[in-house]
């Protein structure tokens, strides 16, 4: 089984440490969330810099919000950071549902699905090596993956979980458990339908802090923060000792998901050997 890292964003000068440490220990992912109008680090930039900072683990955006960002560009950013990472990088990207993003980045909100669906289109176009369209030529570097870099798509409707099937490899959950069963099942019917061979890789994300109370404290005061937008904040769940969180690996696994990504929301990077000695 496979067991990622998501990083936490409060500290970005840390984050150094925890991909050194999470590079020299069980974990096969680093993955990093994206917003706009919010203190996060921006995650191309400081995936790249954890690039240099890593020979082994993966590094992944989790997910990165494609249609605040231009087409042309983002596609010489991700083929930049394949190729320079050695083909590790995956692309987990998504459409994004804060108003404000979309208000900063001058995107219309309401169109944020149609823009992605091209998005997709022309990304794989470009890292293919194929001209950009009608007055300019292709766009390079060419991507380490011959291809361009693995791409999961984060979703829940179902009109979002059918372009899983038309442009991903795989599909990024960042459901509940009680909700994921229905969410893997619903891709690989499409998967099917669209005549993909094999199957999608799924993979799994639960939020987690493990520690001392201050440690837990700030997580839940990270993730509070980061999900006040809600209607009810308080339903978003976090995973705080080693039971829990050895039982959710095992349920993710059991439902199909070839890679839990255990969020972590407080700073403490101690807790990369915490969750290291947890599996």
């Amino acid at each position: 089984m496979n067991v990622g890292l998501g990083l936490p964003i409060t500290d970005p000068p840390s984050l150094l440490s925890w991909a050194r440490r999470a590079d020299a220990g069980p974990f096969s992912t680093l993955g990093l969330l994206d917003r706009l109008v919010y203190a996060n680090p921006e995650p191309l930039v400081t995936l790249a810099v954890l690039a240099g900072a890593t020979t082994r683990i993966r590094l992944q955006t989790e997910v990165l919000l494609g249609p605040l960002r231009e087409t042309a560009l983002l596609a010489k950013q991700t083929a930049t950071l394949d190729l320079m990472s050695g083909g590790r990088f995956t692309l987990g990207v998504g459409v994004g549902g804060r108003p404000d993003d979309h208000v900063a980045a001058g995107t219309d909100i309401r169109t944020r699905g149609r823009r992605m669906d091209a998005q997709l289109t022309t990304l794989r176009r470009v890292w293919s090596g194929e001209p950009y369209g009608e007055g300019a030529g292709p766009i390079g570097p060419a991507p380490a993956r011959e291809g361009g870099p693995e791409v999961l798509i984060g979703a829940f409707a179902p009109a979002a979980l059918e372009r899983v099937a038309r442009w991903g490899d795989g599909f990024l959950c960042a459901a509940p458990l009680p909700m994921t069963d229905g969410l893997f099942r619903s891709v690989e019917r499409s998967w099917s339908a669209a005549g993909r061979a094999a199957r999608p890789r799924l993979v799994a994300q639960v939020n987690v802090a493990l520690g001392p109370d201050d440690t837990i404290e700030d997580g839940r005061t990270a993730i509070g923060a980061y999900y006040r937008f809600l209607d009810d904040p308080g339903h978003v769940g976090l995973l705080t000792t080693p039971r829990e969180i050895r039982a959710a690996v095992t349920a993710f696994t059991g439902l199909g998901a070839d890679e839990v990504m255990l969020y972590c929301w407080a700073r403490d990077p101690d807790q990369v050997d915490r969750l290291a000695d947890v599996l």
